[in-house]
C-alpha cells in the first residue's frame, strides 16, 4: 500500500492477486507534491494481450515519472493529461519493439488534485466515483463495447452487465490514445474512489460508499479489497482513495500581465 495523509488531503493506494489468480496484472501509485496537491492512478493491464501485467506497470511508471519530470509552470491537471500521453507511446514502442510484448495494452485512470481542484484522465473500464454528502457518482464512462451498446439502446441492461468486457479503447494500443478528461470542484469531507474492475464487479455503488464513508483512505483501501474478496472476486482488485480532509487551499492570484488582461475581462485580479 502507498499512502500519504498530508496537508488537506488524505491518500492511499492497495493492489492485491484476489481470489483466483496468480499473478497481478492490476498496478496503481501515488504522487504527493504537496499538501495541496497529489497524484494517483489505478490500472488494469488487459488479460487478453500478452504482457498486460508489464503494461500496467508501466503506465503506472511513466505517468507519475512524467508528471514530477514536467516543468511545475503548468497546471498540475495538465501535466497529468500529457502524461498519460507519454505513458500511451511508451508502452506502444515497448510493444513494438519486444515481440513477447507484442499487443499489449492497459486501462488508466489517474486523478491530479491541484488545491481542491479535481482533473481525471480516463482511458478504459476502470473507473473513478465521487462520494459526497451520502451519495456516490460514478464520474467516468466505461470505453467497453457493451457500454457503448447500452448508450443506443441496442442491448438491455442485463446482457450489457453480463458482457461488458471488451474494450473500445485502451492505452498502448495505438501511438495517440483518445483520452477524457473530467474535471471538478472538491469541497472538503469528498472522497474519490479509483478501482478496476474487480471491485465494482462484485461491490455495488451503496456498498462502496458505506466502507469507505467513514474510515481513512488506507483503511478504506484495506476494507474495500477485503470485502472483494471476501466474496470471491474472481479478478486481481485494486483501489485507491482519496479524501479531501480540510477546505481547498487557495490558489496563487496572477500578477502582471495575466491579471491586467482578466481585469479587462472583468474577471477576478490579485
Amino acid at each position: 500500500m502507498t499512502g500519504t495523509p498530508e496537508g488537506h488531503l488524505e491518500v492511499a493506494a492497495l493492489s492485491d492477486t484476489g481470489t483466483e489468480r496468480d499473478h497481478n496484472e492490476d498496478c496503481c501509485g501515488t504522487f504527493v507534491e504537496s499538501g495541496a496537491c497529489a497524484i494517483v492512478g489505478v490500472a488494469d493491464g488487459v488479460s487478453s494481450s500478452e504482457g498486460g501485467e508489464v503494461a500496467s506497470q508501466m503506465a503506472i511508471e511513466v505517468t507519475l515519472r512524467a508528471c514530477r519530470e514536467e516543468a511545475p509552470a503548468g497546471s498540475l491537471g495538465q501535466r497529468l493529461y500529457n502524461a498519460v500521453q507519454q505513458a500511451n507511446i511508451e508502452i506502444y514502442e515497448r510493444a513494438y519493439a519486444v515481440p513477447e510484448l507484442r499487443g499489449m495494452t492497459t486501462t488508466l485512470t489517474a486523478v491530479a488534485l491541484d488545491r481542491g481542484e479535481l482533473t481525471a484522465v480516463h482511458v478504459g473500464d476502470s473507473r473513478l466515483y465521487l462520494v459526497r454528502a451520502g451519495t456516490i457518482t460514478q464520474l467516468t464512462k466505461d470505453h467497453t463495447v457493451a457500454a457503448e451498446r447500452l448508450l443506443t439502446g441496442l442491448v438491455s441492461r442485463e446482457r450489457a452487465l453480463a458482457d461488458r468486457s471488451a474494450l473500445t479503447r485502451s492505452v498502448g494500443r495505438e501511438l495517440i490514445v483518445s483520452r477524457d478528461r473530467i474535471s471538478r470542484q472538491l469541497a472538503q469531507g469528498d472522497v474519490l474512489i479509483l478501482c478496476s474492475d474487480g471491485l465494482y464487479n462484485v461491490l455495488s455503488d451503496p456498498e462502496m460508499r458505506a466502507i469507505v464513508e467513514d474510515r481513512d483512505a488506507p483503511a478504506a483501501c484495506r476494507a474495500l479489497i477485503g470485502e472483494a474478496n471476501g466474496r470471491g472476486t474472481p479478478d486481481n482488485v485494486t483501489a485507491a482513495i482519496v479524501r479531501m480532509t480540510g477546505p481547498a487551499a487557495r490558489r496563487p492570484q496572477p500578477k502582471g500581465l495575466l491579471a491586467a488582461l482578466r481585469r479587462l475581462r472583468g474577471g477576478p485580479s490579485s
